[in-house]
């Protein structure tokens, strides 16, 4: 794994050693951040589930300006932090330990919004609808943010969720991203 474009552009990462955590593949990465948008101008990425912190790492890379990552496992924590070291930029970095759903809460005390998130739970756990409810009611999404869910094929997420556009869906093997846009108002 590396980091594919921008500041931190070539620069080797870990995955996360095992087998529970599949990390997204530079292919899939490349093509996520050609759907996106290849450069931002500022903004707070949130990754719910990080991992090995690589969605993240290459957001900030491409022009995040501050990325917040949480895992509730501990050798995922241990390798976002060797990634995050990597980038020799770790001020613009926030990790936590913690559950998915605590996390959220303590966020929404600090009054953050993000403006673009990432949502990839383990396969078996799917939660993404769920965690963007949570997001929205919480208010923690800024206008217009961009929200990447990946899962499996399997997981068949809706194009209607209330609050959201459908922006597009795009298969790659066995992973599926699907990409949804925060309307503040359209709740």
């Amino acid at each position: 794994m590396r980091v594919v474009a921008g500041e931190f552009r070539g620069r080797k990462l870990k995955a996360v050693p095992g087998s529970g955590t599949r990390p997204t593949t530079d292919k899939v990465k490349e093509a996520l951040f050609n759907i996106i948008g290849p450069y931002f101008d500022g903004g707070m990425s949130l990754d719910l589930y990080a991992g090995s912190g690589g969605l993240s790492i290459e957001a900030v890379s491409r022009g995040i300006k501050r990325a917040v990552l949480i895992d509730h496992h501990y050798q995922a924590i241990k390798t976002i932090r060797d990634n995050v070291t990597v980038t020799k930029s770790e001020n613009q970095f926030e990790i936590y330990k913690q559950e998915a759903q605590k996390a959220l809460n303590l966020l929404a005390k600090r009054q953050v919004q993000f403006t673009l998130v990432f949502l990839d739970p383990p396969y078996a756990q799917q939660k993404i609808v769920t965690d963007l409810e949570t997001l929205r009611t919480l208010n923690l999404l800024a206008d217009q943010a961009l929200i990447v869910a990946e899962t499996d094929k399997n997981a068949k997420l809706p194009q209607q969720i209330p609050g959201f556009e459908f922006v597009r869906q795009q298969d790659y093997g066995i992973t599926v991203l699907t990409i949804y846009r925060f309307l503040k108002g359209n709740e």
